[in-house]
């Protein structure tokens, strides 16, 4: 029987939090295809206007190992920048995963910053090994909020 296993990862980052949560998270189905259109193909809600319980799904380039993925929302505090979310469809689900969800807390930093803060859960099919899919995975959200960071400072203005 598979067990649940976990990663958590740290990311800091010179954009105040609710921008970054704003542009990264709240609204990466709409900006990733914008500033990551090398990985993103397309992005859309696929259930729900953006609140707990709405889906959205991530259609992606070749540069991925799987043609889509579909996650939902199951928490969301936009005051506090913090959500929880869980892979429904596509990506490893099925092939290598059986379950995925996510914690990410964006937190202010004392230089006016902020620190990206993810707790990813997974739990594996039987018979499937860990190689190097959780430094991938932990590349993938890092490039995800760094792009998000990119187009923050580069736009002053956006996500105010």
């Amino acid at each position: 029987m598979a067990s649940t296993n976990s990663w958590t990862l740290e990311i800091a980052s010179p954009v105040a939090a609710p921008r970054l949560f704003r542009a990264a998270v709240t609204d990466w189905h709409t900006l990733a295809p914008k500033v990551a259109s090398h990985v993103v193909a397309s992005a859309h809600p696929v259930d729900g206007e953006g609140g707990v319980g709405s889906v959205r799904q991530f259609n992606f380039t070749s540069a991925m190992p799987f043609g889509f993925m579909k996650e939902r929302l199951d928490f969301l505090d936009a005051d506090k920048c913090e959500c929880k979310s869980t892979l429904v469809e596509g990506g490893s689900i099925g092939v290598a995963i059986e379950t995925a969800a996510s914690h990410i807390k964006v937190e202010p930093a004392a230089d006016g910053g902020s620190v990206v803060k993810v707790d990813s859960t997974y739990k594996l099919l039987p018979g499937v090994e860990v190689k190097d899919e959780i430094a991938k995975a932990k590349e993938s959200v890092t490039a995800i909020f760094k792009a998000a960071e990119a187009y923050l400072v580069a736009n002053p203005d956006a996500y105010n």
